[in-house]
Formats: structure tokens, sequence, C-alpha cells
């Protein structure tokens, strides 16, 4: 027995080959050349516009990314600062206030030191919180407590410690105390309704 295949001339062979490849080539090319060019031309175009897109949103999260590093830098350093600040703004309110000699000069020379330290720190973007008188903010006022004042009510009447802001984010909040409004007097009773009761 011999194989069919093996029987088969290579002419025959080359030319079923050639026929197969031809029956390829036509499927793989579209009926129409120029509608192949628009169609890879519009997929080029939506690669770059996209790549183009990608490219400006890095550069705007980079440019953010840069500007938070330069205001946020010294967050850590300036926090800690801070208790700094307030110990000299302690020290300085419990200092009498008739002062002589050289404890008025040691007085004047912390009182200096405390103006160059909050100087020093607005430079940095550290502002110092001094909310009296302002509507209570929970986002940069902390409220100790609530209590009568000259103050229209959700004003900031006291403030136990100051506050710190850098940029626009709070470093620590102010600590304050709310008014409830002015303090209510109770109105003298007319002798009438004494008289009723008893």
């Amino acid at each position: 027995m011999t194989d069919p295949k093996k029987t088969a001339s290579p002419d025959a062979q080359d030319e079923a080959a050639a026929q197969f490849a031809a029956s390829e080539a036509d499927q793989s090319q579209p009926a129409d050349p120029i509608a192949a060019l628009d169609a890879e031309k519009a997929e080029l175009k939506d690669k770059l516009l996209r790549t183009l897109a990608e490219m400006e949103n890095l550069r705007r999260r980079t440019a953010r990314d840069v500007q938070d590093a330069r205001n946020y830098a010294v967050t850590a350093f300036a926090r800690d600062m801070l208790n700094v600040a307030d110990n000299i703004a302690r020290a300085l309110e419990n200092v009498p206030k008739d002062a002589e000699g050289a404890l008025k000069t040691v007085v004047e020379g912390v009182a200096l030191t405390e103006r160059d330290l909050l100087k020093t720190l607005e430079r940095h973007g550290v502002k110092k919180l001094e909310p009296v008188g302002q509507k209570f903010d929970p986002n940069f006022h902390q409220a100790m407590f609530e209590a009568p004042s000259e103050h229209p009510p959700g004003m900031v009447s006291t403030l136990v410690q100051a506050g710190y802001a850098i940029a626009d984010r709070v470093l620590r909040p102010a600590l304050v105390g709310v008014s409830k409004g002015p303090a209510k007097t109770e109105a003298p009773k007319a002798n009438g309704a004494a008289d009723a009761k008893g």
C-alpha cells in the first residue's frame, strides 16, 4: 500500500500551497486599504491623545506634590516649636506687671524672644489663630466649654490656648470657650404675682 501523500507530485503540492497562501492573504487584507489606514490612523490618534492627557495629569499631580512638600515640609518641626512658644507665653503671663530692675529687663528680653519666635514661625507659613469674637469653626477651634458672655451665641468668647495653622491646614486647633449669649437675669417678681401664690 502506498501513502497518497507520497504519490502526489511535488508540483501539485506546490500549487495547493500557493492556493492556500493566496486565500489566506485575501482573508487578512481588507477589501478597502483606505479604510484600513483610516482605522489605524484613528487608533493611533486615540493612543496619542490618551498619552498626552496622562502626561498632563502627571505634570499637574507632580506640581501639586511639590507645592505640598514646600508648604508642609516644616510641619513636624513647627508642631514641636509650639510648645516652646506656649511656655514663653506662660512665663510672660506669670510675671508680675510691676516688675522692677533686673527682672523687668529679663521680662523684656523674653517678650522680644517670643515676638521673634512668632515672626519666624509666620515667615515659614505658620500663623497663630486668635479667634475671640469670631464664629466658632470646628475645623480650627476645639470647644472646651460653653458659657454666657457679651458675644452672640455660637461665637468664640474665650481663648484658652492659641491655635496655629500652616498654609490652609490646622497645625493645632485653638482651645476656646463658646458663648451661649448674654447672661439671662431674672426679672424681679411683681407683688401681684407673689400675692397670687400666697
